[in-house]
C-alpha cells in the first residue's frame, strides 16, 4: 500500500495549508488537489472569489501522502491513490488507496468538528485526483454535508455504491464541471460518473467547459454562485 498505514490503524492527520476569509467562520471547505501537486495548487483560488456576497469560510487546502504512481514509472509524488492504468479502473492497490485517503479526509473533518464547525457547514471540493476522493468521502459521509465539488474528476468504486452511500447524504448538492477538451481525464468518462449519480437519485448539477483539464474564468463564477446557493441555504 505504498507504505500507508493499514486500514485498522488511525490515520495521519494531514499537512495543510489553510486561508481564512473573516472571523469567526462558521463553514469550512477541505479542497484536495490533482496528482502531483500539493496544497497551495489550489490556494490562490480564494482570492478569485467575492467574499461580499459569501459568509466567512475556513479554506483548508490539504497536501497528499507521497506515494509511488505506476503510470508515472513509479516516480513518487503527492498522490491520492496509485493509478495502474488510464482506464482509471481500480484494482486492490488503488481501493486501497482510495479508501485511506478518505479516511484521512474524514480525520481533518472531525477537526474541523473540534474546532466548532459541524458536519453542515462543511464542503469537500476536489480537482482531478482530489475530486475523486472529495466525491468518495462525501457520498460515504455518515452525516449530512454542505455539498460537494467535484472539478474535472469521476466516481471511483461505483459499484459498491449501493451498499456503501450514506443515507445521510442521499440529497447532498453535488456540483461537478469537467473541460470539453480534457486530455487526461475524458469529458464523457467524467459526464457518463454524473448521469450515474443522477440515475441513482443524488442531486446533481453538471457543467461542462471549453477548456482543458483545469479550471477556466467561467467555472470560477459558476462555483461562486453554487457556493453562495448552498452556504445560505445551510444557514
Amino acid at each position: 500500500m505504498n507504505g500507508q498505514p493499514p486500514l485498522d490503524t488511525p490515520p495521519p492527520i494531514l499537512q495543510t495549508v489553510e486561508r481564512q476569509t473573516g472571523d469567526s467562520p462558521r463553514y469550512s471547505v477541505i479542497w484536495l488537489h490533482g496528482l502531483g501537486a500539493d496544497g497551495h495548487d489550489f490556494e490562490p483560488i480564494v482570492d478569485e472569489f467575492d467574499f461580499d456576497r459569501l459568509p466567512a469560510i475556513r479554506f483548508i487546502f490539504p497536501h497528499a501522502p507521497m506515494r509511488a504512481v505506476t503510470i508515472n514509472g513509479g516516480y513518487v509524488m503527492r498522490a491520492w491513490y496509485d493509478i495502474v492504468s488510464l482506464d482509471f479502473t481500480p484494482g486492490r492497490e488503488e481501493e486501497n488507496d482510495v479508501r485511506m485517503s478518505a479516511r484521512q479526509i474524514e480525520a481533518l473533518i472531525d477537526r474541523e468538528n473540534a474546532r466548532g464547525i459541524t458536519d453542515s457547514h462543511i464542503l469537500l471540493a476536489g480537482f482531478s485526483q482530489g475530486g475523486v476522493i472529495a466525491l468518495h468521502t462525501g457520498l460515504r459521509h455518515p452525516r449530512p454535508l454542505a455539498g460537494i465539488l467535484a472539478l474535472s474528476c469521476y466516481l471511483t468504486l461505483s459499484e459498491t455504491l449501493a451498499d456503501e452511500g450514506s443515507e445521510a447524504n442521499r440529497n447532498v448538492p453535488i456540483f461537478m464541471a469537467h473541460g470539453r477538451n480534457d486530455a487526461v481525464i475524458p469529458y464523457d468518462f467524467g459526464k457518463r460518473s454524473a448521469m450515474l449519480l443522477k440515475n441513482q437519485g443524488y442531486k446533481l448539477t453538471w457543467h461542462g467547459y471549453d477548456t482543458e483539464h483545469s479550471v477556466c474564468l467561467e467555472e470560477l463564477q459558476a462555483i461562486e454562485a453554487w457556493l453562495q446557493q448552498v452556504l445560505i441555504a445551510v444557514g
